[in-house]
């Protein structure tokens, strides 16, 4: 059986000007940028043309842009050198449904002697327009263009507006495959293997005006000197396919909405004591989450792997954590027994119209059993 794939927001499938781009780059681009002679100079050119590539795609200059070695190390680079460059205040605040590296950060700085805030959201897991009401003064705030786990946009622009000139990092990994990137923010942060590029490779974003100093041992002149040595190929794939995805994601981001609302308006008729958390409207386009009432969540991803679909979940069954998911506890919903569903750029209606003729029956198996 032919395994369909629902994990888009964890990873697409390689784009096909990933796959061009990173066997073109391999045979040229594999010295290091740094030295002087031909092969370096020839892998210095490639980078220096994804960076200008990617800039282009993101609306900024290409001074402005590092890549870095995953979505992880662009978020926890931005969070802790924006804190790093600022004296007083110390404090960090961010959304109670920031993806764990931000969650980490956080700790992290913490340990060393900073302040963390948590900020509450509401049921639909979304922030406050002026979090600094819940927060008083911060070093940086950190908020999510959208959310990973149920696709709830966040008022990036509204919140930017009311900082008062306090750097606001937006972690941008889940949206910028489906929409243009929010207004406002200082850093932004996202990883290549959302939109379709090669795992090992994130994209941070400082803009100009923005102090930033770097908060790990190394070098401190720059975000692109503080990051360390690059995969050259991997940035050049990732710029590639971030150049494919911008001029085709209005078209996609259509087409994944009309099958995610199939999906939503299928389970909540078919299936009892069912909850869809998140705003129903103002969400992505590619992602569905929902959690079935009594029903363990690993036996439900199991089921399904079973049945051939592969779907992911934010509670600790299906990552080892031992905890349910942090942002359906912050969002005060049903957090054991979730399944995320998310589409991908090759998902087809055949594939979602299976799942939907089989996921009510998983379900009502699972329950008999228990």
């Amino acid at each position: 059986m032919t395994e369909t794939y629902f994990d888009g927001a964890t990873a697409q499938p390689p784009h096909p000007a990933a796959k061009d781009a990173y066997a073109a780059a391999l045979s040229e681009g594999w010295a290091g940028p740094g030295r002087l002679y031909t092969l370096g100079r020839r892998s210095r050119m490639l980078l220096e043309a994804a960076r200008q590539s990617a800039a282009s795609s993101l609306g900024v200059a290409p001074d402005e842009v590092t890549f870095t070695s995953s979505g992880t190390q662009a978020v926890q680079a931005g969070v802790l050198g924006v804190i790093a460059a600022r004296s007083e205040p110390d404090a960090f605040a961010y959304s109670a449904v920031e993806h764990s590296s931000v969650l980490h950060a956080a700790r992290w700085h913490e340990r060393r002697g900073g302040a963390a805030v948590e900020i509450p959201v509401d049921r639909f897991g979304r922030v406050d327009a002026d979090p600094l009401v819940e927060t008083g003064e911060a070093a940086a705030v950190a908020v999510q263009s959208a959310n990973h786990e149920v696709g709830t946009r966040q008022p990036i622009a509204a919140i930017a507006a009311g900082l008062g000139g306090v750097p606001l990092v937006c972690d941008a990994a889940a949206s910028l495959p489906w929409e243009p990137v929010p207004e406002g923010w200082s850093v932004l942060a996202a990883s290549a293997r959302k939109w379709g590029g090669l795992a090992g490779c994130g994209i941070l974003v400082v803009r100009k005006g923005t102090r930033w100093r770097n908060p790990f041992p190394g070098e401190d002149s720059s975000p692109q000197e503080a990051i360390g040595e690059v995969d050259v190929p991997a940035a050049v794939a990732a710029a590639a396919s971030l150049r494919a995805v911008a001029a085709e994601r209005e078209e996609l981001a259509k087409r994944a909405r009309e099958l995610t609302e199939r999906i939503r308006e299928h389970i909540a008729a078919t299936i009892p004591e069912v909850e869809l958390p998140g705003d129903p409207a103002d969400r992505l386009p590619h992602i569905v989450t929902f959690s079935c009432l009594g029903v363990d969540g690993e036996v439900l991803l199991t089921e399904l792997n079973r049945a051939g679909f592969a779907v992911s979940s934010g509670s600790a069954c299906a990552s080892t954590r031992l905890r349910p998911s942090h942002v359906l506890q912050a969002m005060g919903v049903l957090s054991h027994g979730n399944v995320r569903v998310s589409l991908h750029r090759e998902t087809t209606e055949a594939e979602v119209d299976r799942f939907l003729e089989v996921l009510p029956g998983v379900v009502e198996g699972i329950r008999r059993l228990s």
